[in-house]
């Protein structure tokens, strides 16, 4: 994963198979309000871009069959991007023989099963997670911790949830074999990320995901 830079806009980006992933920065603006100066820095239509409203759930829309409210988008065709907003919660990428997906994934999507769906759907060998809530900050209750127990120690410390690493362990049990993250927590870097637990606002980044060329 590295930073990429243009039109003053900055963002993080992951090369996967066949298909690049994208994780914006304030320096794009809050994506929700706009999703148009992130698309001119990356070269991408605005009116190619897939969004739908998130519930924090494990709905997976596609172009063909979209859906209004999805925490997950899959792309099998390149020339159309795929969008999720983030603001705490991990932005994650994956592609496989069968295409790319991005999801939205809060404590409640990671419990309700995303990784997985969007795992199967794809045949996903590699995944990007971006930036989102570290260890350091996001301090959860009894309903939270219970919830992913059963991957074992090392996911949290007392009350503090390691998010990523719940990503990491669901990824590696859904048989993803590559994995990279961008191990930012969004509550501590206020000069590049948004933070819902810390600011409480509306401001929003994205996660993207886009096939560069056909595949045979």
């Amino acid at each position: 994963m590295r930073w990429v830079e243009n039109e003053g806009t900055r963002w993080l980006e992951a090369d996967l198979p066949g298909a690049k992933a994208a994780f914006s920065t304030r320096s794009a603006g809050s994506v929700k309000e706009s999703r148009d100066p992130l698309a001119a820095a990356l070269g991408l239509p605005p009116d190619r871009i897939a969004t739908a409203h998130q519930v924090h759930g494990a709905n997976l829309s596609t172009r063909q069959e979209p859906t209004p409210e999805a925490d997950g988008h899959v792309v099998t065709e390149p020339g159309w991007a795929a969008l999720v907003f983030v603001a705490d919660c991990l932005p994650i990428a994956v592609a496989g023989p069968d295409g790319v997906a991005i999801l939205h994934c809060g404590w409640r999507g990671l419990a309700a099963g995303i990784v997985t769906r969007g795992v199967d759907a794809m045949g996903a060998t590699h995944a990007a997670i971006g930036p989102g809530i570290g260890p350091c900050c996001y301090e959860v209750g009894d309903e939270v911790l219970d919830a992913f127990a059963g991957l074992g120690e090392g996911v949290a410390s007392g009350r503090m949830l390691d998010l990523p690493e719940v990503a990491r362990c669901l990824l590696r049990e859904a048989g993803v074999e590559e994995i990279e993250s961008a191990d930012l927590c969004t509550s501590c870097e206020e000069v590049l990320f948004f933070s819902h637990r810390r600011d409480g606002g509306p401001g929003r980044q994205a996660g993207l995901v886009w096939l560069e060329e056909a595949r045979g």
